[in-house]
């Protein structure tokens, strides 16, 4: 009930605010206003220069600032007037959003663009001139012409093609690729939503959007161009509509297309000079037409002295210069030197695509200048190969080797390398195609260039990774074909530059493991120092009935020459192989064999030199005979410290050797592995198993100190000197085998104990130490400042008495 209340309430105070508020307008509508007593606004603000401007009015002033040669101001803004405004279609607003924000991922791809267009315009008229030389008329120049305007922010290119008819201009510059347009932009538009790069760039490059990259850096484009077969025409949009019109200069081009730019205010870099110089050089230098540049120069230039400078200069009249005056009238008129800005056409591609020619026509000198030209090299390369492949793809390609390394080779190993320069008929599209060459190859320089390669709409990436999967393929083996052709000198250069990369190939190329493992070089005991040898001559130096291809890898070939583990390959004549590179052993892993043979690791677990039935009945008698020796070293001084202990065959002077399991880590491979920088602290789960792995000591049964520890061993096992002289001598076989100590100082103190002895030096003698000096504190100095004093004083006491 009290509810109810409240609401009557609040309705009856509505109710009566409305009534009085409904009064009060009644009664201000009887009101009469006077006009002329009225405050004025002015109808000029606003408007002034000095005012704001509305987006109208500066729209209309950038147009009134916009004008083409021979047309005034005011005859373009009556061109304009008289123009039939069209709108685009739905789909090509669409499609303009698209370029302008999404398509292109750098604003001076419209150039490219633009010359790409004009360059097919040029090819379209050559063609047609093939069977009717009269369709090139007065214009027989078939070129392209760049020239700025920086007062009227205007950038021109001008070609000599085919041109276009108004219906032309209607048809392809007012529609966008009109077949499949909205599928594009459909397909597009979901591949963008999902943000699926592959789908993206799997678009068909054939809808035509090249011309419209122009709205990229232009407010307003103006097409000018004249056909054959139609008159001359004014095609003008600001990228929401656009107008045709017939050109009121009458045929001013003779046929062609002019396109005219009006670039925003923050893209006014395009109309640099040395911008221009630059996006030119970098995209279309090998374009077949010639691409001129209204550009600048200075020349020096010999210019008469003016009268009044003459008299300035002239020194007073002596009466010397009297008797040469016949003499003075013979002399020539004064002239100065002034330097002189001049404008005219540059040739900016001056530099042919020698690869669309054949091989036999191009000379060794033009390989060279074409290499030093795009790479910017100042030695001749190593060598080159130019080729056509043919068949699922076709491209035309010329691949050099420089002859130095560059420092930074492996420095920049994982990023993207402008190695390979991409061209689609012979406009250039990217230098950073990762797909074309593996890593291992990316100090090889080149250019490849197709004309069927597919691209994406903005032309910026290659269309189907299968493509690309073809000629990596086909790039890889005419490179390695290339170095293998190469003749012994230069492949020494070769090799000492980048054998590393071929190791790497032989890791990560599968696929070309073999073709890149004939190309391997290695030290051999069966060579010089100087030299190397290849597995290839290896295998046919081999001993008969030889299973092994044999290898050691350290630091350097002299200590693995003095290593324990080819003490008796060496002396049974087997060549072993001296792998000093750091990254030698890795690539080994990854060869598991050549021409049939396998590799062995001869610090490894498993050699087996002579499988004669009288050998291994030798190795059993000895295994037998030292097994007291083996279970005591096993069970006794070295039971935490070893995996196994064996009779060696591998060793003849050295007493013990340490050596690793078939899938351990050697101590050249743990040292590698210990001095990773870029590591977890501490290391990894990996590699804390691998270091941990306790090793397999083999003894010489030959040796004198084996036959001693042999004795004791059976004599008294509990023999501390036995047991001191065993831990020593492992110590001193793991350094021997490569591997680092975990206990130096006891190593340290076991060595002091054995000096000790030998010596006749008492073990329990102890070091004198050296005695403990008080510091003297600097009381002399002070003394003698006050002695010094005192003697002062006296003199002064004693003067002062005889005054």
């Amino acid at each position: 009930m009290k509810l109810l209340n409240s609401l009557l309430l609040v309705a009856f105070v509505c109710l009566t605010i409305y009534s009085s508020w409904n009064g009060r307008v009644h009664a201000e509508d009887d009101i009469e206003v006077d006009e002329s007593s009225a405050p004025k606004v002015d109808e000029d603000i606003g408007k002034s220069r000095e005012g704001s401007r509305t987006d109208d009015e500066v729209v209309q002033r950038e147009e009134e600032q916009i004008k083409l040669d021979g047309l005034s101001v005011a005859e373009m803004k009556e061109l304009r007037e008289k123009a039939q405004k069209q709108e685009f279609v739905a789909e090509v607003n669409r499609m303009m959003k698209l370029i302008i924000n999404s398509l292109y991922k750098n604003k001076e791809i419209f150039l490219r663009e633009l010359i790409s267009n004009a360059s097919d315009a040029l090819d379209k008229i050559r063609f047609m001139s093939l069977t009717d030389k009269e369709v090139l008329g007065e214009t027989e120049e078939l070129s392209i012409r760049i020239k700025s305007d920086k007062e009227n922010r205007m950038l021109h290119i001008t070609d000599t093609g085919i041109g276009m008819t108004k219906d032309d201009m209607i048809k392809y510059l007012g529609t966008i690729a009109k077949s499949q347009t909205s599928e594009f932009l459909t397909k597009f538009q979901e591949a963008q939503a999902s943000d699926n790069k592959q789908s993206m760039s799997d678009l068909i490059g054939q809808f035509g959007v090249g011309f419209y990259s122009a709205f990229l850096v232009a407010d307003k484009v103006i097409v000018t161009s004249k056909n054959n077969q139609d008159e001359q025409y004014i095609w003008e949009s600001d990228s929401s509509s656009f107008t045709v019109v017939q050109d009121p200069r009458g045929n001013t081009l003779g046929r062609g297309t002019t396109v005219s730019l009006h670039l925003k205010e923050e893209a006014s870099e395009y109309l640099e000079e040395h911008k221009l110089r630059e996006i030119i050089t970098k995209y279309s230098q090998f374009i077949n037409f010639n691409i001129y540049l209204w550009a600048s120069k200075s020349v020096s230039e010999e210019v008469p002295v003016e009268d009044e400078e003459a008299a300035a200069t002239a020194t007073p009249k002596t009466d010397d210069d009297d008797a040469s005056v016949e003499e003075a009238k013979d002399e020539k008129p004064k002239t100065k030197t002034v330097n002189k800005t001049v404008w005219d056409w540059e040739l900016m591609n001056s530099a042919k695509p020698i690869w669309q020619r054949k091989p036999a026509e191009v000379t060794d000198d033009e390989y060279v200048e074409f290499y030093k030209s795009f790479t910017k090299d100042s030695q001749d390369p190593l060598v080159h190969t130019h080729f056509v492949a043919e068949g699922e793809v076709t491209f035309k390609s010329i691949l050099y080797v420089p002859k130095v390394a560059p420092s930074d080779l492996f420095q920049n190993y994982n990023k993207k390398t402008d190695s390979i320069k991409l061209y689609v008929r012979r406009v250039f599209i990217s230098e950073t195609v990762d797909d074309l060459l593996p890593k291992y190859l990316s100090f090889v320089r080149g250019v490849v260039d197709s004309d069927d390669l597919p691209l994406n709409v903005s032309r910026e990436t290659l269309q189907q990774n299968k493509l690309l999967k073809v000629i990596k393929k086909k790039l890889v083996r005419k490179i390695l074909d290339m170095v293998k052709k190469m003749s012994e000198a230069d492949f020494e250069l070769f090799h000492k530059e980048y054998s590393t990369n071929v190791k790497l190939g032989v890791i990560e190329d599968s696929t070309n493991r073999v073709r890149l493992a004939k190309l391997l070089r290695f030290g051999s005991s069966a060579e010089d120092k100087t030299k190397t040898t290849s597995l290839e001559k290896y295998v046919e130096r081999m001993k008969e009935k030889q299973e092994f291809i044999y290898f050691i890898a350290g630091t350097d070939r002299d200590e693995l020459e003095k290593s324990p583990f080819v003490e008796r390959l060496l002396a049974k004549g087997y060549e072993v192989l001296y792998l000093t590179d750091p990254i030698d052993e890795y690539c080994m892993q990854s060869l598991p064999e050549f021409d049939g043979k396998r590799f062995q690791n001869v610090a490894k677990d498993g050699l087996n030199i002579d499988k004669s039935k009288q050998a291994e009945e030798r190795l059993k008698e000895l295994e037998k005979s030292y097994e007291p020796l083996i279970n005591w070293i096993k069970d006794g001084p070295l039971k935490d410290k070893v995996e196994n202990v064996k009779i060696s065959t591998r060793l003849v002077k050295t007493p013990m050797a340490l050596v690793a399991n078939q899938f351990g880590y050697s101590g050249n491979m743990e040292r590698i592995t210990r001095a990773q920088a870029y590591q977890k602290s501490g290391g990894d789960s990996a590699s804390q198993y691998y270091f941990g792995q306790k090793k397999i000591l083999e003894v010489n049964p030959g040796h004198p100190l084996v036959k001693e520890l042999l004795r004791r061993a059976e004599s008294d096992s509990s023999d501390s000197q036995a047991k001191q002289m065993v831990e020593l001598m492992f110590e001193s076989a793991t350094l021997r085998s490569g591997y680092e100590l975990r206990d130096t100082a006891g190593f340290a103190d076991r060595i002091e104990h054995m000096l000790r002895s030998a010596l006749n030096v008492p073990l329990d003698e102890k070091v004198d130490e050296m005695p403990d000096f008080e510091e003297e504190s600097e009381k002399e100095p002070a003394d003698e400042q006050e002695v010094s004093a005192e003697e002062d004083k006296t003199d002064q006491t004693a003067e002062h008495s005889e005054l």
